[in-house]
């Protein structure tokens, strides 16, 4: 018996050695954090990235450091990330535009399921079909209606190549069987403000300038992308209330680690991040963007990215969209 005492104590003795070895998270984080975002400065990614590393400060007694490496819609920043070390003090806001839809149109220097970890989804935020207040329509079926009698004339703008504005837009065209012309543009700014003008017909905006723009009466917004009603525009419906079934389009954001991470440590990010996102004050700041705060499991996140990866990777092959080399 004292034997077997031994080996068990012996056991026990490595196995805590092996865990701190391995990044248990008994003293960390014990030094400056670093948070990646893809985009630049002064966007909804960066103020959401520092309403969170603000609550994760407050919770760790470390500083989280936001730090911005904008470029190429997000190619830049998520290569950078993915080749940080695997040592839990870099993580990155990742979203559905350089997490899955540039790669399916663009070769690029990452792979989301090889070079990252999934630690939890944080955010959700519908997009909204918007008109000009002088298009003579009123709402998603005269909208359809008009486009099919004017083939090829009517146009949406996008936010550029591999936005969610672009994929939604895309689906509509498939669903609702119209034929628009596509009119890329460099970020939302420019396309809501030509949309307000008359320029373009339409757009799938990003929930925020939208919300802002419909405020001047120059902009009317007539569906939400959601599958159910928005919670920041309770009265607009669904493309799917207006007759397009199986539409469903929605932005989102989470946390990924570099590849390689030890589990304990996602684990203790995972719940930080759960916590911090159940907070009033964290709920209210981000809605304050047009958001809405969800949370995950890890695998959860993870699977939800492989979910949409093939659902729009179905929808490039289908509309034959442009791939580079």
């Amino acid at each position: 018996m004292k034997a077997v005492g031994q080996i068990i104590a012996g056991v026990f003795v490595s196995a805590v050695c092996c865990g701190l070895a391995l990044g248990q998270p008994q003293d960390y984080p014990n030094k400056l954090v670093k948070f990646i975002v893809t985009y630049p400065p002064g966007g909804s990614s960066d103020v959401m990235a520092r309403i969170i590393g603000a609550k994760l400060t407050e919770y760790w007694g470390q500083v989280v450091l936001v730090d911005s490496r904008p470029g190429a819609d997000g190619s830049i920043g998520m290569e950078y990330a993915g080749k940080q070390p695997a040592d839990g003090y870099t993580f990155l806001l990742g979203n559905f535009g350089p997490v899955v839809a540039k790669p399916l149109l663009a070769k690029v220097a990452y792979d989301w399921q090889r070079d990252f970890a999934p630690v939890s989804r944080i955010t959700n935020s519908a997009n909204i079909l918007v008109v000009p207040a002088t298009l003579p329509v009123k709402n998603t079926k005269e909208l359809i209606a008009l486009a099919k009698r004017r083939p090829g004339e009517l146009s949406y703008g996008t936010s550029g190549p591999g936005s969610m504005s672009h994929f939604a837009g895309e689906m509509f065209k498939r669903l609702a069987d119209v034929n628009m012309i596509t009119v890329p543009y460099k970020g939302n700014a420019l396309a809501i403000t030509d949309v307000m003008g008359g320029q373009i017909t339409t757009m799938f905006s990003d929930a925020l300038p939208a919300m802002q723009a419909m405020k001047t009466g120059k902009l009317r917004a007539i569906a939400v992308t959601s599958e159910k009603r928005w919670p920041f525009t309770p009265e607009l419906p669904t493309l799917a209330e207006e007759g397009i079934k199986g539409f469903a389009a929605v932005n989102w954001w989470g946390i990924l680690f570099p590849a390689g991470v030890p589990r304990p440590i996602i684990d203790k990010v995972n719940a930080d991040l759960v916590k911090a996102l159940a907070t009033q004050d964290v709920k209210a700041k981000l809605a304050e963007l047009g958001v809405e705060t969800v949370s995950s499991t890890p695998e959860q996140f993870g699977q939800f990215m492989a979910s949409e990866a093939a659902r729009w990777g179905k929808l490039v092959k289908e509309a034959n969209l442009r791939v580079e080399p």
